[in-house]
């Protein structure tokens, strides 16, 4: 089988939209309830923690997972390849197919999943980053975008996967503070939502915190 067949396998393992799913299960359609967004953070305020974690945790295997088996599977030894079905696999989770292409998140847990199976020791650093932000802040959406950051320095500084996963990352990083561009605003109004306030309605739908 041609490794392009791992393209898409990672976009529909990323397109599994497992916050949709988690809500539908407690009667509720995310999508119109706190942020609006289908992603963990979302849930964690909405469904409580333990629904939270469990989205948070099949969101970041979507990512990992297709990185992790595909190229083996596929018999390609390439970490082109396997970069591509990392970035596939965000694709699926931003712009998922079963929900025809609405409602995704902003791609950091799965992204987070992609770069622990690609560059295992960067990843861990960048989440302790997001840990140490959003326990000093309480701001999940400040904890991401630093967290991206951190992961493109500590990559840059293992050198792990030569320059084709440091162009990766460092575009993985942009597009995370594009899909956080909202947050940002609010960042600087001082309006941003802090973790730990439930939401009940989605007034604003672009959300107020990011979807992971």
């Amino acid at each position: 089988m041609h490794p392009a067949v791992g393209l898409v396998m990672a976009y529909m393992a990323g397109s599994v939209p497992s916050a949709y799913l988690a809500g539908k299960a407690k009667g509720v359609d995310l999508r119109t309830v706190g942020s609006g967004n289908l992603g963990a953070t979302n849930v964690f305020r909405t469904l409580g923690w333990k629904i939270g974690l469990t989205v948070y945790v099949a969101d970041l295997l979507k990512g990992f997972l297709p990185v992790a088996l595909l190229p083996a599977a596929l018999g390609t030894t390439q970490i082109g390849w396997a970069i591509a079905y990392g970035v596939a696999a965000i694709a699926g989770h931003v712009k998922p197919i079963f929900l025809l292409g609405k409602g995704g998140g902003k791609g950091v847990a799965t992204a987070s999943g992609v770069f622990l199976a690609l560059a295992p020791l960067p990843m861990l650093v960048a989440m302790l980053a997001f840990a140490a932000v959003v326990a000093a802040s309480g701001y999940v959406s400040l904890g991401s975008l630093i967290s991206a950051v951190v992961l493109v320095i500590a990559v840059a500084l293992r050198g792990t996967g030569g320059m084709t996963l440091l162009i990766t990352v460092t575009l993985v990083a942009a597009f995370v503070f594009w899909t956080h561009r909202a947050n940002i605003a609010r960042l600087r109004a001082g309006t941003e939502s802090r973790f730990g306030k439930r939401g009940t309605k989605a007034s604003n739908v672009s959300g107020t915190e990011p979807a992971a």
